[in-house]
């Protein structure tokens, strides 16, 4: 009886499409990140960046990246949102974070970081993906999260030409959720 009951759980939660150890606290620090080829799912990291991990969350439930662009996409090295003018300029009008680099994670495929100016205390809202690890910006820039599926989503997101990655005609952000206020 007790295998049974096992095996209609976890047929239940896969069907849900819902990680296996998927719990409040789990739920609470995902992040869904909808893009025009899929879902990306986003494990947040609190423990190690709980001011910008409050802050996306925050902009998240104020469906503040939904229709935003990524403004700065470099093959082979990451893309880059968060900014409503799409320049790479702009921020939400909440102010800056403080830096929290952290030598515990590092900057590998999937790795999502708090983009900022030459000032390591300027994080707002804009944040990139990684498409490839860049060991090099270890304890240099904050990292918030770790994609956890959808990087196949990721990789088909425009890419920039030149050397700054600028994107013309840019892919957007479809919108961007706690996973715990999605229903």
């Amino acid at each position: 009886m007790h295998r049974r009951a096992l095996l209609a759980a976890v047929s239940t939660t896969l069907a849900i499409g819902l990680p296996m150890s998927a719990d409040a606290a789990d739920l609470e620090n995902t992040l869904y990140l909808e893009l025009k080829d899929g879902r990306v799912v986003i494990q947040l990291f609190p423990e190690v960046a709980p001011n910008h991990v409050a802050r996306v969350k925050e902009l998240a439930r104020a469906k503040f990246y939904d229709g935003i662009v990524f403004h700065r996409v470099i093959e082979g090295f990451m893309a880059q949102s968060g900014d409503p003018t799409g320049t790479g300029t702009g921020g939400s009008k909440l102010g800056n974070v403080k830096a929290e680099f952290s030598r515990a994670k590092h900057f590998l495929r999937g790795t999502v970081g708090a983009a900022r100016s030459q000032d390591p205390d300027s994080a707002d809202s804009q944040f990139f993906i990684m498409f490839a690890a860049a060991t090099h910006l270890d304890g240099q820039y904050t990292i918030w999260g770790q994609v956890t599926s959808g990087m196949d989503a990721v990789d088909k997101i425009k890419r920039g030409s030149g050397g700054g990655g600028t994107v013309s005609n840019p892919d957007k952000i479809i919108s961007l959720r706690v996973a715990a206020d999605v229903k």
